[in-house]
This record gives structure tokens, C-alpha cells and sequence, in this order.
């Protein structure tokens, strides 16, 4: 019983992450888009914090993956 409560529980956080990173990327993009005058300011590239959501939304899928096959077996 606690498995498949964990499993459920994993799912939504796995399924969260990906949201954050695409509503992020998204949102990112779009403003880019509108206001390219700002970005152009930043030493980093505008696309800097995509690219730290997406290893952060990377390393919470691998652990969720992980603990899912743990789980499995």
C-alpha cells in the first residue's frame, strides 16, 4: 500500500518539475521576446535561467526515476 501512495507521490513531483521548467521557459522566451532591450544589458546570455531549471528539473526527474525503480523491485 505505502508503494503505490509513494509511486503516486513521486508522479506528482516529477510531473511538477517538468511544469516549472516549461511554464519557466516559456515565460522566459516570451519576455525575451518583449523586452529584448533588457537581456541585451545582462553579461549572461538571456537563455542562462532556462538552462538552470532545466538541470535542476534534469536532477529531480533522475532521482524520481531512480527511487521509481527502487520502488519496482
Amino acid at each position: 500500500m505505502w508503494k503505490i501512495k509513494l509511486n503516486h507521490i513521486l508522479n506528482i513531483i516529477i510531473g511538477s518539475a517538468v511544469g516549472v521548467f516549461v511554464g519557466h521557459g516559456l515565460y522566459i522566451v516570451w519576455d525575451y521576446n518583449t523586452h529584448p532591450g533588457l537581456y541585451a544589458m545582462q553579461s549572461a546570455p538571456w537563455y542562462t535561467s532556462i538552462l538552470v531549471y532545466g538541470v535542476y528539473a534534469a536532477v529531480v526527474l533522475l532521482l524520481g526515476i531512480v527511487l521509481k525503480l527502487m520502488i519496482r523491485k
